[in-house]
């Protein structure tokens, strides 16, 4: 099946606004990719990609002040299938984890983990680790996307 990705995101800068974005497909797929999802800008400004630490394709650029917009719109074929559900998965503990792997477990920047690891864990500490935990952030995360709506904050 084809599948349409893309997006469309308007801004309104006070000033110049130096941004890193990671917004393409993964490159994973890129085997899949029957349209590329190339990033434009309006207005146009130099877009320089770079590859991060985990293989993500990034895009750097400094957004000029005032109104903004960052789109893209691509295809990707897609066998239409669920991710496989594996309800065996276990939760290991982290001291059990290869050093390789705790990079993944670092808080983000762009997540205030400090005040939402409490949440977090209220959330979920009563359910069962492993696959069922993992389900039960991913349902909520579902139904928490599809009842936010983004508004512009005022000029």
């Amino acid at each position: 099946m084809k599948l349409r990705v893309g997006f469309e995101m308007n801004y309104n800068f006070p000033q110049p606004t130096p941004m890193i974005m990671v917004l393409g497909m993964h490159f994973t797929r890129a085997s899949d990719i029957i349209v590329p999802d190339h990033l434009t800008t309006r207005p146009s400004v130099p877009i320089a990609p770079y590859r991060d630490v985990f293989g993500n394709w990034c895009s750097r650029i400094v957004a000029p002040a005032g109104s903004m917009r960052l789109a893209a719109d691509g295809m990707i074929h897609d066998c239409g299938l669920p991710d496989p559900v594996v309800t065996s998965a276990i939760q290991h503990a982290i001291e059990d984890l290869p050093s390789d792997t705790l990079v993944y477990l670092l808080g983000s920047r762009y997540c205030e983990t400090d005040r939402l690891s409490e949440a977090a864990w209220q959330l979920f500490q009563n359910t069962p680790p492993g696959w069922a935990r993992v389900q039960a952030i991913c349902d909520s995360s579902t139904a928490i996307s599809r009842s936010a709506t983004n508004t512009p904050a005022p000029p």
